[in-house]
């Protein structure tokens, strides 16, 4: 009897794996995979959780990449049902993690239990860190991999990519993001002597206002235009008569290829030292945290064989794009070409998280369907 996709969904999100905590998650996919062959090694980086599992040593490769971790469920009493109890509630399965991306990850491994042997190899790259920082995860597993010589020739993110629905989008490309935290201190001193301080809130609206002002760039193939928006500005003075001793703001940039982190911090960089030495008394401090370039996916053999699967398994033509927020498709693709493709993810991170028990075992047909034809086509001639 093959695996039933909903009863595996069912068991991961019974544990509640909230970043970075694992809560036996990981060892519910171990114990099935093992159980199918694979040789699964766990891989730990700080306190996160990691998985790379493989069945076979023969080229080429396909890997399936997602996570286990989910977001908080919030509230639990502003759920109908317990957030971790994988209630199935006339024909839909509520949990966190149904959508992103437990259920995803069940209908692979579905998937791959039905097919059996394939003429090359089977991979899991699954991480424990993907919702949170992305620090212990996929990052430092794929560095691992690439030192070790290990060879994945395409992969395949189980992200719910699809909008209103099953199969109606695939992502072969995300933006890059870079994080920035601005700094700017000065003198504090009382309002009505403002010889005797220095302000540096308006110092920081001036480095704002300079940032913002600049038209990044039109966008680029397949990509929308770069962003830059403003997410706090914080001075934290409780206090009506005195000038604050310092001001800070963070923002975050959406960048299509037309720009790298190191370009944007180097820009960024210029314009807080400009402002900076305009502004005597006060000072600029930055701290960046850049988690990936924007990358594409190039139209090809691997693309319009998933593009082909999907409208064959499920009736329709999928819309390759690249919008949306990032994934750890970004550090896969250090590796191999990479696709998203998997569920409908309207209530991913929601209350009342939930996905139609047809919808996994459908997203499971089209999986099977992938890697039947994906054998068939790349089976001994590579990428």
């Amino acid at each position: 009897m093959s695996l039933d996709p909903v009863l595996l969904a069912r068991d991961l999100i019974r544990k509640p794996s909230v970043t970075p905590i694992d809560a036996g998650a990981m060892d519910v996919l171990q114990e099935r995979l093992a159980a199918m062959g694979f040789a699964c090694r766990r891989m730990k980086f700080g306190d996160v959780e990691n998985l790379y599992a493989r069945r076979g040593t023969a080229s080429p490769n396909l890997c399936f990449a997602g996570h286990t971790d989910v977001v908080p469920p919030g509230d639990h009493h502003a759920w109908r049902v317990d957030p971790f109890d994988a209630h199935i509630d006339d024909g839909v399965l509520v949990g966190r993690g149904a959508v992103d991306m437990k259920g995803g990850i069940a209908a692979w491994v579905a998937a791959v239990d039905r097919i059996g042997e394939t003429p090359g190899s089977l991979s899991f790259l699954i991480t424990g860190d993907e919702e949170g920082v992305a620090l212990d995860g996929t990052r430092k597993v794929v560095a691992l991999l690439q030192e070790e010589g290990e060879r994945i020739d395409h992969c395949l993110v189980g992200e719910p990519s699809s909008v209103h629905r099953l199969g109606d989008t695939i992502k072969i490309g995300r933006r890059g993001s870079l994080n920035v935290w601005i700094t700017v201190t000065g003198r504090q001193g009382h309002v009505a002597y403002p010889e005797r301080a220095r302000n540096p809130i308006p110092v920081l609206i001036e480095l704002l206002d300079r940032l913002k002002d600049r038209h990044l760039d039109r966008g680029y193939p397949s990509f929308p235009p770069s962003n830059l928006e403003l997410t706090t500005v914080d001075v934290g003075n409780p206090a009506t008569n005195v000038i604050p001793a310092s001001a800070r703001a963070r923002f975050n940039i959406r960048f299509n290829p037309s720009w790298n982190g190191e370009r944007l911090m180097d820009w960024i960089r210029t314009e807080a030292r400009a402002v900076e030495s305009e502004n005597e008394g006060c000072s600029v401090s930055l701290e960046f945290l850049h988690s990936g370039d924007a990358f594409l996916t190039e139209p090809g053999p691997f693309v319009d064989l998933v593009l082909g699967a999907i409208e064959a398994e499920l009736g329709v033509q999928a819309d390759p794009n690249t919008k949306g927020g990032t994934s750890d498709a970004r550090f896969i693709r250090a590796l191999c070409p990479v696709l998203e493709f998997g569920l409908v993810g309207q209530t991913m991170h929601q209350i009342d998280e939930r996905v139609p028990l047809e919808e996994i075992h459908r997203l499971s047909g089209a999986y099977e369907r992938i890697i039947r034809e994906y054998f068939d086509h790349f089976a001994g001639r590579g990428r």
